[in-house]
Protein backbone atom coordinates (compact mmCIF):
# COMPACT_ATOMS: atom_id res chain seq x y z
CA UNK A 1 0.00 0.00 0.00
CA UNK A 2 2.82 2.65 0.68
CA UNK A 3 4.84 1.31 -2.46
CA UNK A 4 1.59 2.20 -4.50
CA UNK A 5 0.86 5.70 -2.65
CA UNK A 6 4.61 7.35 -3.30
CA UNK A 7 3.87 5.92 -6.98
CA UNK A 8 0.47 7.87 -7.10
CA UNK A 9 2.44 10.89 -5.14
CA UNK A 10 5.61 10.35 -7.49
CA UNK A 11 3.38 10.56 -10.69
CA UNK A 12 0.65 13.45 -9.17
CA UNK A 13 3.99 15.55 -8.85
CA UNK A 14 5.63 14.62 -12.42
CA UNK A 15 1.87 15.82 -13.97
CA UNK A 16 1.70 18.90 -11.74
CA UNK A 17 5.55 19.78 -13.20
CA UNK A 18 3.93 19.19 -16.88
CA UNK A 19 1.27 20.66 -16.65
CA UNK A 20 3.43 23.70 -15.20
CA UNK A 21 5.35 23.71 -17.95
CA UNK A 22 2.19 24.10 -20.36
CA UNK A 23 1.33 27.11 -18.67
CA UNK A 24 -0.37 30.50 -20.45
CA UNK A 25 1.66 32.76 -20.54
CA UNK A 26 3.10 33.01 -24.40
CA UNK A 27 6.67 33.30 -23.68
CA UNK A 28 6.51 30.22 -21.04
CA UNK A 29 4.41 28.16 -23.83
CA UNK A 30 6.28 29.43 -26.10
CA UNK A 31 9.86 27.91 -24.49
CA UNK A 32 8.17 24.45 -23.37
CA UNK A 33 7.60 24.26 -27.05
CA UNK A 34 11.02 25.04 -28.36
CA UNK A 35 12.50 22.88 -25.01
CA UNK A 36 10.03 19.82 -26.63
CA UNK A 37 10.69 20.61 -30.16
CA UNK A 38 14.49 20.25 -29.24
CA UNK A 39 13.70 17.02 -27.91
CA UNK A 40 12.42 16.02 -30.80
CA UNK A 41 15.37 17.13 -33.55
CA UNK A 42 17.32 15.67 -30.84
CA UNK A 43 15.64 12.24 -31.16
CA UNK A 44 14.67 11.74 -34.91
CA UNK A 45 16.53 14.65 -36.80
CA UNK A 46 19.94 13.86 -35.88
CA UNK A 47 19.67 10.96 -38.28
CA UNK A 48 19.82 12.92 -40.79
CA UNK A 49 20.30 16.03 -40.15
CA UNK A 50 23.28 18.21 -38.22
CA UNK A 51 23.14 18.03 -34.50
CA UNK A 52 22.84 21.93 -34.64
CA UNK A 53 20.62 22.70 -36.89
CA UNK A 54 22.52 25.59 -38.69
CA UNK A 55 24.82 23.41 -40.13
CA UNK A 56 24.39 20.86 -43.43
CA UNK A 57 23.71 17.11 -41.73
CA UNK A 58 25.43 14.18 -43.82
CA UNK A 59 22.20 13.68 -45.85
CA UNK A 60 19.83 16.81 -45.21
CA UNK A 61 19.98 20.21 -45.11
CA UNK A 62 20.09 22.82 -42.34
CA UNK A 63 16.57 23.05 -40.56
CA UNK A 64 17.19 26.39 -38.91
CA UNK A 65 14.38 28.61 -39.64
CA UNK A 66 12.34 26.24 -41.11
CA UNK A 67 8.50 27.29 -41.28
CA UNK A 68 5.50 25.27 -39.68
CA UNK A 69 4.60 24.79 -43.22
CA UNK A 70 7.67 23.25 -44.70
CA UNK A 71 7.94 20.90 -41.90
CA UNK A 72 3.89 19.60 -41.97
CA UNK A 73 4.40 19.19 -45.94
CA UNK A 74 8.03 17.34 -45.88
CA UNK A 75 7.12 15.34 -42.48
CA UNK A 76 3.45 14.31 -43.40
CA UNK A 77 2.87 14.00 -47.20
CA UNK A 78 6.85 13.96 -48.22
CA UNK A 79 6.54 16.95 -50.72
CA UNK A 80 7.39 20.36 -50.28
CA UNK A 81 5.03 23.47 -49.95
CA UNK A 82 4.04 25.30 -53.05
CA UNK A 83 6.41 27.90 -54.35
CA UNK A 84 9.10 26.34 -52.00
CA UNK A 85 12.46 25.78 -53.59
CA UNK A 86 14.39 22.89 -51.57
CA UNK A 87 18.03 23.55 -50.26
CA UNK A 88 18.83 19.10 -51.85
CA UNK A 89 15.90 17.98 -54.38
CA UNK A 90 15.16 14.59 -53.63
CA UNK A 91 12.85 12.24 -52.29
CA UNK A 92 15.77 10.50 -49.47
CA UNK A 93 13.27 11.88 -46.31
CA UNK A 94 11.05 9.67 -45.32
CA UNK A 95 7.56 10.41 -43.57
CA UNK A 96 6.97 10.60 -40.19
CA UNK A 97 3.34 10.94 -39.65
CA UNK A 98 3.34 10.30 -35.63
CA UNK A 99 4.98 13.65 -35.13
CA UNK A 100 1.58 15.33 -36.41
CA UNK A 101 0.64 16.32 -32.80
CA UNK A 102 4.40 17.74 -32.54
CA UNK A 103 5.18 19.96 -35.29
CA UNK A 104 4.81 23.03 -33.85
CA UNK A 105 6.92 21.91 -31.19
CA UNK A 106 9.74 21.36 -33.52
CA UNK A 107 8.44 24.55 -35.36
CA UNK A 108 9.22 26.43 -32.11
CA UNK A 109 12.68 24.84 -31.56
CA UNK A 110 13.85 25.54 -34.99
CA UNK A 111 12.64 29.09 -35.54
CA UNK A 112 13.86 30.51 -32.31
CA UNK A 113 16.39 32.99 -32.75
Amino acid sequence: MRAWLSLAAACSAGLGCFACSQGSNGDASQAGASQRGQKIYQNVCIACHNADPTQPGSLGPPLAGASQALLEAKLLRGEYPPGYTPARPGQTMPRFEYLKDHIGDLAAYLQQD
